[in-house]
């Protein structure tokens, strides 16, 4: 009734029916709390419901072996319930078949004490619970069968067919509640929880024997409802397999429906097979499949009662909301909700995992700030000088002037022709100027009676101030050695979210798309993963199944993703299993433009074994190929120490991503902090770019490198001292464009220092380099090593090394074809 009608009745009726108002309110609220009460007692109230109808359950007329089963498992897994549990289970004895809540609540009370019992010696383990479960049904079915006074073989059978179908319950139940119960933490159901899933569900039908429904019974409409939920959600091994484990379970609960074993598996068979259908087609197909077989095992009246039971189960079916068969479909392997649901658990996972980093990423940011020092401004500057020019006078006054008895005279009356005069000498000893006493200005000498005693002391507080500035540089430049260090992680990690957050795009179209492409072919193929689809970088992994005696990879696939990617694909990596049967791995990925051949020759100073030069030739995996080379100071075991060290450390940067010069940079700060020693090593590094040739040249105390290119020979030079030496070095970076044909020669100064001083080296080098008329990269690296071994007359001067690389056309192995009907894959455009 609305308020503005109270407001004209009289007020006997008003007040009633505010009263009446007021009563519906709280009504209202007191069914609210009700439903609120039982949403939060959900589980509970579930639980207690599954141990009435298994406390109902019977097989073989006479066992029942579910209710204590359940018991102990509720027990360990949810304590909070097991006392409605208890209560539940005797109850549903009581109303079963062949009631004997007696014996099953003394089971409970048997397993209860013996629980009881372990916990007071901190024993009680889940673990222990299909052992304590057999211990007390046997315990309680022997006292049964001697009081009774029937004992006998078949007595003490059925004793321990029923023990022990109670200890693989307890084990079945173990696994399928926390299923059940959506407590699981894994997002995955194994095949064994699925089956125990199964097992329980059946055995909870059990419990509704002998109830019908207009004619119909209830656990047959279940046993089929349940049948066409599992034949939507796995197809047809799913639908068969509940078929067959709800029809066996309900045939020991009742020896004249055996025949449900076989109607229920055909029906789930069938109702399977026509899951592509939707709801309405799997209905149907378990419909015509329990249908045909009603027809050969039974009569018109079981034919119609069948039917019927169907038609319930399938419109019980189709009325299930679809929320509900997803949320279960995304515990089981292999549906399309499931593998959805691990994308999302994958991309939340690479989301958070992106964010840390990216915080990481900041943190170091922060770090290389506050480390980094603060531009000063003209006015800072300013004052600074005046603070030590200040401080530098007060130490000399503090020394000379304290104990003079002309003290007052200079510094009070004085005081401006004694600062200007002592700021001149003091500017005249900064300059590098050390004036005697016969040299001190005529002024300085007439104004000061001291004036050797502050000269002296002039020049002391000038070392000591020299001497501090010089350690505030030091300071200053390893402050900013750790800020570019830092600020060089920071860009490394926040490169690193990036290509993490690059990793999380939804790419299901385009796997489907090449899965179809390659199925289409023939080809068994388990799945398709795209990890990155960005141009020049592409990476896909496929697991197959077929052999590898034709190379169907090189061959097959990877011509055609280069078809439909409109880029050479190439194979990266084989992965073959160690057992039969199961899938390879390959992993695909853009192939480069441009190919790197290398060829390596060096000796050791003497013919020793061991050289003091280090060589290196390795993909960073950035789509960069690096060519360095490494001098250390001297020969022997320390040199190629330093030398191997600095070009360790080098690679391991680069390989993470590290900016060059930086990288350079803190292989500097390594050395130098390695040893108070004078040990030092040259870096000659050439970065070529797989895909434009492009190389960077980073020479840090090394020898020229030379470009052949046919008849021409271009030398590559910069002047920089070697790592290991200064603080603070100067790093220049040589950019060059190479073309298909060049071949590119590195070396160390024992080869370039051959010819002596008498001679070019430039020119006799680039003569050497222009008379080898071989190709290939090792044997022109040996050519060279040889003449430069017979210029000396076959003596080893020095440790001597040389790489040589060989840039060439990347030409793919299989040539790409085209396949009707296939497009080409569209690129995603943005980063999830």
């Amino acid at each position: 009734m609305d308020k503005h009608n109270l407001v004209w009745m009289p007020g006997a009726k008003r007040e009633g029916a505010l009263h009446a108002a007021i009563k519906r309110a709280l009504d209202w609220v007191g069914t609210l709390r009700w439903v609120q009460m039982i949403a939060a007692k959900r589980w509970t109230l579930l639980l207690t419901a599954i141990g009435f109808l298994l406390g109902r359950a019977i097989i073989l007329e006479s066992l029942s072996p579910f209710a204590i089963a359940y018991f102990a498992v509720i027990y360990f897994l949810r304590r909070d319930a097991y006392r409605l549990v208890a209560i539940a289970l005797v109850a549903g004895s009581w109303l079963a078949a062949s009631p004997a809540p007696l014996w099953i609540a003394l089971q409970l009370a048997v397993f209860f004490l013996i629980v009881k019992g372990l916990e007071a010696y901190e024993r009680a383990e889940l673990n222990y619970a299909p052992l304590l479960v057999f211990i007390s049904i046997m315990l309680v079915r022997l006292f049964n069968v001697v009081i009774h006074d029937v004992l006998g073989w078949y007595e003490l059978m059925m004793v321990g067919v029923e023990a022990g179908l109670s200890f693989v319950l307890t084990l079945v139940f173990i696994q399928a509640v926390p299923v059940l119960t959506m407590t699981k933490r894994s997002n995955s159901l194994k095949t064994e929880e699925i089956i125990c899933l199964m097992i329980m569900l059946a055995s909870i039908m059990t419990g509704a024997v002998g109830w019908m429904l207009y004619g119909m019974s209830i656990e047959h409409i279940m046993s089929r409802y349940l049948l066409l939920v599992f034949a939507l959600i796995g197809g047809a091994p799913m639908g068969a397999s509940v078929g067959v484990i709800a029809g066996l379970i309900l045939s020991l609960a009742d020896m004249g429906a055996i025949v449900q074993m076989s109607l229920l598996a055909f029906a789930g068979l069938l109702a399977g097979l026509l899951r592509d259908g939707g709801k309405s087609a799997v209905a149907f197909g378990m419909l015509l499949g329990t249908s045909i077989l009603s027809i050969y095992i039974g009569n018109q009246t079981d034919i119609l009662a069948s039917t019927w039971e169907s038609a319930a189960a399938a419109l019980l079916f189709l009325c299930t909301p679809r929320g509900v068969l997803r949320t279960i479909a995304r515990y089981v392997p292999g549906t399309t909700e499931h593998t959805k649901s691990q994308h999302e658990y994958a991309k939340r996972v690479r989301d958070v995992t992106a964010h840390r980093v990216t915080q990481f990423s900041e943190v170091f940011r922060q770090l290389a700030r506050s480390f980094g020092p603060l531009a000063p401004t003209l006015e800072d500057a300013e004052k600074k000088k005046d603070e030590e020019i200040t401080h530098f006078m007060n130490a000399v006054a503090e020394k000379t002037c304290s104990s003079c008895h002309r003290k007052n005279l200079c510094w009070e009356g004085k005081f401006y022709q004694t600062y200007r005069l002592m700021t001149d000498m003091m500017h005249t000893i900064e300059e590098g100027r050390r004036p005697g006493v016969k040299e001190v200005p005529r002024e300085w000498s007439s104004h000061c009676v001291r004036p050797k005693q502050v000269l002296n002391v002039m020049q002391q507080q000038y070392e000591l101030h020299r001497h501090d500035q010089h350690y505030r540089k030091q300071l200053q430049d390893a402050r900013q050695l750790v800020a570019e260090q830092l600020q060089g992680v920071s860009q490394v990690m926040e490169d690193l979210a990036k290509e993490i957050k690059r990793e999380g795009q939804e790419l299901y179209l385009q796997e489907e798309q090449i899965r179809e492409a390659l199925e289409g072919l023939g080809l068994s193929i388990q799945s398709v993963d795209i990890i990155s689809l960005e141009e020049g970088n592409v990476e896909i992994e496929v697991a197959h199944t077929f052999g590898k005696g034709y190379d169907e990879c090189r061959k097959i696939i990877a011509p055609l993703l280069s078809d439909i990617l409109g880029e050479h694909i190439a194979v990266k990596t084989e992965r073959y299993p160690e057992q039969s049967g199961h899938p390879a791995t390959v992993q695909f990925g853009s192939a480069k433009e441009y190919e790197v051949d290398t060829g390596i020759a060096g000796a050791a100073k003497g013919g020793d074994l061991l050289s003091g030069d280090s060589f290196s030739t390795v993909e960073l995996g950035n789509g960069k190929f690096a060519v360095a080379i490494s001098d250390g100071m001297g020969n022997g075991e320390r040199a190629r120490l330093e030398s191997s060290t600095a070009l360790s450390i080098l690679q391991q940067l680069l390989q993470s991503g590290m900016d060059e010069k930086l990288a350079i940079k803190s292989v500097n700060s390594v050395l130098l902090l390695r040893s108070s020693d004078e040990m030092y090593a040259t870096v000659d590094v050439a970065l070529i770019d797989m895909y434009t040739a492009k190389t960077t040249f980073l020479k840090i105390g090394s020898t020229p490198s030379f470009i052949k290119r046919g008849n021409e020979v271009i030398m590559v030079t910069a002047n920089n001292l070697p790592v290991g030496i200064l603080q603070e070095i100067d790093v220049d970076l040589i950019r060059v464009q190479l073309q298909p044909g060049d071949t590119l020669i590195m070396m160390t100064d024992g080869i370039y220092d051959a010819p002596g001083h008498a001679v070019n080296k430039e020119i006799w080098m680039k003569r050497v380099i222009q008379e080898i008329e071989d190709e290939q990269p090792q044997e022109i690296a040996e050519r060279l090593l040889e003449t430069v071994v017979r210029h000396h007359e076959g003596e080893i001067i020095d440790d001597m090394t040389v790489v040589v690389a060989r840039i060439e056309k990347h030409q793919p192995e299989w040539a790409t074809f085209r396949w009707p009907g296939l497009s080409r894959i569209e690129r995603p455009r943005t980063v999830s």
